[in-house]
């Protein structure tokens, strides 16, 4: 089956602006193509404000979530595969969901162990950053 992220992702971001909050992307900057602006990377990670009035062209699809934004006056593209996607949720509250890591392999596919693992590890290690 196909990931249920970007499903997730785009039906997070809904709920959150119909409640009138502020969603934020929390980012793994680390991931392969991964095109955020990196002086405001911290720990490999970078949170982006994607409500209406942060961001211009804003594409949640199934592979990317792309969109424009101004950095310190600057115009930046960004390009963020959906994989390096650790969290959305609302700035105002933390109501949100952190995703899993997943595995790369070579079909594209979690291997069977990886939920067994991701079960056993407990609660999810986030730091907000701000």
């Amino acid at each position: 089956m196909t990931s249920n992220r970007p499903y997730l992702i785009r039906a997070l971001y809904e709920w959150i602006l119909d409640n009138r909050h502020t969603p934020y992307l929390l980012i793994n900057a680390d991931k392969a193509d991964v095109n955020v602006p990196r002086q405001f990377i911290e720990d490999g990670k970078i949170i982006l404000n994607i409500s209406p009035s942060a961001v211009q062209d804003l594409e949640l699809g199934n592979e990317w979530v792309l969109f424009s934004a101004r950095f310190s006056g600057n115009r930046f593209d960004i390009q963020v595969p959906v994989q390096a996607i650790m969290a959305v949720y609302a700035r105002e509250n933390g109501q949100g969901m952190i995703f899993p890591e997943e595995e790369d392999t070579a079909a594209g596919e979690k291997s069977p162990t990886a939920d067994a693992d991701t079960n056993k590890a407990g609660k999810p290690h986030l730091k907000v950053i701000k």
